[in-house]
C-alpha cells in the first residue's frame, strides 16, 4: 500500500504537466496567429451610386422600369417629349445645307470674279499698248506738221496739203488722249475687279465658317435629342424614382438612382494605432453580417488620404483649448477579389452592408 501513493501522485503530475503543456501551445499559438492579423468590424461593403438627373427642361413621356428593378447597362430608364427636339434636329439639317449652298455660291462667284480681274489686266496691257502705238503716231504727226509750216513759209506746200497735215496732227493727238483715258479706265476697272475677287476669297472663307457653325448647331441638336433617352449607366438597380410620367422637368433635377452592383469595394476604418503595420498589397479577409456563409477573399488597396473626422461636416479644432485626446479612425479601401461560400451565393450585394475585415501582416 505504501508504494501505491507515490506512483499515483506521479500519474497526476504527469497529466497536469501534459494539461498545462497543450494549454500552452494552445494559447502560443492563438497568440502567434492574433499578432498576424489585423482586424476591425468598423467597416462596409461599399458601391457606386449613380444619380440620374435630367439633362433637359421638357415634358416626361415614358417610365421604362419599376422601383428597384434589376435593369443591365444601356437599358433605357426613361423617355422625354422628342417632337420639338427632332423639330430643331431637322431645322439644323436644313440650315446646314442651306450654308454649304451658300458656300458653293461663293466659290462660284470667286471664280468668276477672279476670271474677270484676270480678263481686265490683259485689257490693260493691251491698254498700255495702244497708248504707246497712240503717242508713236502723234509723234509722227507732230513731226509731219512742224515740216508742214516750215515748207508753208517758204511756199513749198499747198495750203491744201498743209490743211491736210494739221488734220492728221489733231486726230493723232486726239487718238492719243483717247487711249491714255481708255487705258486709265481699264486700269481702275482691273483694280477694282481685283478687290472684288478679294472680297469674293474672303466671303468663301465666311461661308466655310458659317457651315461650320451650322454643322456645330446641328450636332448640338442631336446632343439634346440624345438627352431625351436617359440610359441605365451599369449592371445594377433602379431605384428612388422621383417624377411621375407626365411631369414636367427640369435641367438638372434628380430622376432616379442606379446602384451599381458590380463594382464593390470595402471601406474598413482602422485605428491609427493599427497603420503602422497595414501596406497595400496585403491579403484581407471579409466577412458580412448579411450573409455569415460568404467569405470573401481581397487585398488592401489604398489609403483614405485622412482621417474620417476631416471629412465631417465641422471638422474637430483641437486649438480651442478643450482637447480631449480620441484615437482616430482612417478609412482604407479594399477591393473584393473573390468568393468562397459555404452555401447558396447570394443574388446581390448591396452597399452599406456591415463587415468585418481581417487583414494579413504576417
Amino acid at each position: 500500500m505504501e508504494n501505491k501513493a507515490p506512483k499515483k501522485s506521479s500519474k497526476s503530475f504527469i497529466i497536469l504537466a501534459i494539461i498545462l503543456l497543450v494549454a500552452a501551445g494552445i494559447g502560443s499559438y492563438y497568440y502567434i496567429k492574433s499578432t498576424a492579423y489585423e482586424t476591425t468590424d468598423d467597416a462596409q461593403l461599399n458601391g457606386n451610386i449613380f444619380s440620374i438627373r435630367s439633362g433637359l427642361t421638357t415634358y416626361l413621356d415614358t417610365i421604362c422600369f419599376r422601383d428597384n428593378q434589376q435593369v443591365r447597362k444601356g437599358d433605357t430608364l426613361l423617355i422625354f417629349d422628342t417632337v420639338a427636339l427632332n423639330a430643331k434636329v431637322e431645322q439644323a439639317k436644313a440650315m446646314l445645307e442651306n450654308a454649304k449652298a451658300g458656300l458653293s455660291v461663293s466659290d462660284i462667284k470667286a471664280l468668276a470674279q477672279s476670271q474677270d480681274a484676270n480678263a481686265s489686266l490683259e485689257n490693260a496691257l493691251s491698254g498700255k499698248q495702244n497708248v504707246a502705238a497712240a503717242q508713236a503716231s502723234l509723234q509722227k504727226a507732230q513731226s509731219d506738221f512742224d515740216r508742214a509750216q516750215e515748207l508753208l513759209k517758204i511756199k513749198a506746200m499747198t495750203q491744201q496739203d498743209y490743211d491736210a497735215t494739221k488734220t492728221t496732227f489733231e486726230q493723232a493727238k486726239a487718238g492719243y488722249q483717247q487711249a491714255v483715258h481708255s487705258n486709265l479706265a481699264t486700269a481702275i476697272t482691273s483694280t477694282g475687279l481685283k478687290s472684288q475677287a478679294k472680297a469674293a476669297h474672303h466671303q468663301i472663307s465666311a461661308a466655310a465658317a458659317l457651315v461650320n457653325q451650322k454643322a456645330a448647331e446641328l450636332q448640338l441638336a442631336k446632343e439634346e435629342l440624345s438627352h431625351a433617352y436617359i440610359l441605365a449607366p451599369c449592371n445594377g438597380i433602379v431605384t428612388k424614382r422621383s417624377v411621375e410620367q407626365g411631369q414636367y422637368v427640369l435641367a438638372g433635377q434628380s430622376l432616379c438612382a442606379v446602384v451599381d452592383e458590380e463594382n464593390l469595394w470595402i471601406t474598413a476604418n482602422f485605428k491609427e494605432t493599427q497603420l503602422k503595420n497595414i501596406k497595400p498589397g496585403q491579403a484581407v479577409q471579409i466577412s458580412l453580417d448579411a450573409y455569415p456563409h460568404v467569405d470573401l477573399r481581397g487585398e488592401v488597396q489604398s489609403y483614405g488620404g485622412a482621417t474620417g473626422d476631416m471629412f465631417s461636416l465641422i471638422p474637430p479644432d483641437n486649438a480651442t483649448g478643450n482637447f480631449i485626446k480620441v484615437t482616430q479612425r482612417f478609412p482604407l479601401r479594399i477591393s473584393i477579389d473573390s468568393f468562397f461560400i459555404t452555401k447558396n451565393k447570394p443574388t446581390v450585394l448591396f452597399p452599406g452592408l456591415s463587415a468585418f475585415v481581417k487583414i494579413k501582416i504576417k
